[in-house]
């Protein structure tokens, strides 16, 4: 298969990247290596284009997925049986001081990559990487207990966030709005122009290769600081809000599993779940541990708006359509591997 991945440079989309090479596909990566503009030096993924770049099948585009004339010219010199959407504007608090911008990159960058699609490669399938801020602070109304060290949903035997939450009357952060608006674009090509998509809501994504900053790429950005001993701020909810981390890896075998059994605009949330879910209070504990260092820790009351305060993916409806897939890293592995990485750096 011929695959084209927006944002190919970034941590789902070099995973996804390699993944698809390993197992003989051509793909086509479009990254103009937006996030070290946004970022500064730290979001810098240049070196994932180095790796790629040495692989056969691998051609890469330094385009901007917001300009039409850039797109056009890549969908019509490639056949592309599949586009996997990666890019995109991630920050949550950086959209805020950059409300236009934020919205070009993840809504208008995403219509035209549907657009495109439709127009140039209709048959192929097409996977949007939306966000669980889609469903802006709706999840904070789930009853919840508040424990030692964590949040926990009041319900023992609720799953989770499914996809029936509502994106409704809530607060969002404009990240969240940005993201919901690509992200109803994508269900409407499918369920109105027939178009063979599906999105998939993620929350923490995490691996060795995020090139994680303050404002993005929390659990990465928290082993760094830990390794490095620099100080780390706690935002908000006394450092109990919990999230489950998914491995950028398991994303990459998800859009493998669609790309079997494509759907029509179909939405599905992807995450860590129960077993992976943990608290900021708890990942600092069990990295401290490996690590056998105190980390010097800075406490801000007040959390960022429309944050989660619990956030477990209920994987109900994902794993009972792609019933073969299945995640391959525990949290304990994730840890691992992002220490392990960090401190062969040193």
């Amino acid at each position: 298969m011929n695959i084209c991945i927006t944002g190919s440079l970034g941590l789902i989309g070099s995973a996804a990247a390699q993944h698809f090479l390993d197992a003989g596909h051509t793909v086509i990566g479009i990254d103009n290596n937006q996030r070290m503009k946004l970022f500064g030096k730290q979001g810098d993924i240049s070196e994932s284009k180095s790796s790629l770049q040495k692989q056969q099948h691998f051609i890469h585009y330094p385009a901007d997925i917001t300009s039409q004339t850039a797109l056009e010219s890549i969908f019509r010199k490639h056949r592309f049986d599949a586009v996997i959407h990666c890019a995109g504007q991630p920050s949550h608090d950086k959209a805020t001081s950059m409300i236009a911008k934020d919205f070009r990159i993840n809504a208008y960058g995403t219509l035209l990559l549907l657009q495109n699609t439709q127009k140039l490669a209709s048959d192929a399938t097409f996977i949007f990487t939306s966000t669980n801020k889609v469903y802006g602070d709706n999840p904070n109304q789930v009853p919840m207990v508040e424990m030692e060290q964590r949040f926990e949903y009041a319900d023992k035997t609720y799953r989770g966030i499914a996809e029936s939450t509502s994106v409704d009357q809530t607060l969002h952060s404009f990240f969240g709005s940005s993201k919901l608006a690509a992200d109803t674009y994508t269900q409407e090509f499918g369920r109105y122009l027939g178009l063979r998509t599906t999105t998939l809501r993620l929350g923490c994504v995490t691996g060795p290769h995020h090139a994680s900053v303050k404002l993005h790429g929390f659990l990465s950005f928290l082993v760094k600081s830990l390794v490095h001993k620099q100080a780390y701020e706690i935002i908000g909810y006394k450092g109990k809000q919990v999230r489950d981390q998914i491995h950028a890896l398991d994303v990459a075998s998800a859009f493998a599993a669609i790309l079997k059994k494509p759907k029509t605009g179909e939405v599905y949330n992807l995450g860590g779940g129960s077993n992976n879910a943990a608290s900021i209070l708890e990942l600092i504990e069990l990295i401290e541990k490996r690590l056998g260092t105190k980390t010097k820790i800075s406490y801000t009351a007040i959390p960022r708006k429309g944050d989660h305060i619990c956030y477990i993916t209920d994987l109900t409806k994902f794993r009972h359509d792609f019933s073969n897939w299945k995640l391959s890293y525990s949290l304990a592995d994730i840890v691992d591997e992002l220490l392990d990485h960090e401190l062969q750096k040193n």
